[in-house]
């Protein structure tokens, strides 16, 4: 199975062209069977947006959460304690779609400081004691860790510990950059995030870095090569997921859409649930 979704709904107003506006959540599930969402990054939502959410999709969507900063060290490194507390709060959050199977993985993204040492791997082995049942997917920010004979171990270290080794796209050979590393290491998911090859804009330090970052857009080439290297490898894995978050200038959703119609996927069940039927006698 092939699917495809983007970063964040809101954002994707080419969607609705009529309409260009925020996008809801049941019109972005109307096009793709998937999302990530990253606000879990900087603060976990309520219980209730929880159900909101899952109440606004079909049965069969699914979301990618970001792992929260303190359990990727953005925030230093905390004790095992509050290690501890904020993996419980994360999972107890994410509980509802957990039992629903709508959570197809969690998203730990590392920062560029977080290196391929022997301190950082009992870091990876804790979280996963930590969180025995949990899908994680685990993006790397430092060379180090995809270069050399460690890019061998890493995909050893993701093997052991049941984590999806993320195949990053982006400018390569750059400092603060990764190699393209496509390995299977979960049975279930082989996931690639697609955050563009803007070089110049990669290594922009002002205010509006994050911008800069992902303003690019993908030429018919390069998903033409995109689509082939899938379709090369989608019979390892149960699900092969492609995720863009290449939307500084709106060009993740026409991208994605491209891309579904090169692979020729037609997803099904998108139409967003019937309300609940009330009895009026």
């Amino acid at each position: 199975m092939i699917t495809i979704g983007l970063t964040t709904w809101s954002e994707h107003q080419s969607l609705l062209a009529n309409h260009p506006r925020p996008l809801t959540l049941t019109e972005y599930a109307a096009f793709f069977p998937t999302v990530e969402v990253d606000t879990t990054f900087y603060a976990l939502p309520q219980v209730q947006t929880i159900h909101n959410w899952q109440a606004a999709v079909p049965t069969t969507f699914q979301f990618i959460f970001k792992a929260p900063q303190e359990l990727t060290t953005h925030s230093g490194v905390l004790s095992s304690s509050a290690l501890k507390t904020s993996m419980a709060a994360f999972i107890t959050c994410l509980q509802p779609l957990l039992v629903s199977h709508q959570v197809k993985t969690t998203l730990f993204q590392f920062p560029p400081y977080f290196t391929a040492t022997s301190e950082n791997y009992i870091y990876l082995k804790h979280l996963r004691q930590l969180a025995p049942n949990l899908p994680i997917a685990v993006e790397f920010r430092h060379e180090s860790w995809l270069t050399g004979p460690q890019k061998t171990q890493t995909v050893t270290i993701c093997h052991q510990l049941h984590y999806t080794l993320v195949a990053a796209d982006e400018p390569h050979h750059l400092p603060g950059s990764v190699p393209f590393v496509l390995a299977q290491t979960t049975p279930n998911l082989i996931l690639i995030r697609l955050h563009g090859r803007n070089a110049v804009g990669w290594g922009n330090r002002s205010p509006e870095w994050r911008k800069k970052r992902t303003l690019y857009r993908y030429s018919d080439q390069e998903l033409t090569n995109l689509a082939r290297l899938i379709r090369k490898h989608q019979t390892a894995v149960q699900e092969f997921c492609v995720i863009f978050n290449n939307n500084s200038g709106g060009d993740a959703a026409p991208n994605a859409q491209a891309l579904q119609s090169k692979l020729q996927l037609h997803f099904d069940n998108l139409a967003p649930k019937p309300p609940e039927q009330t009895d009026l006698f």
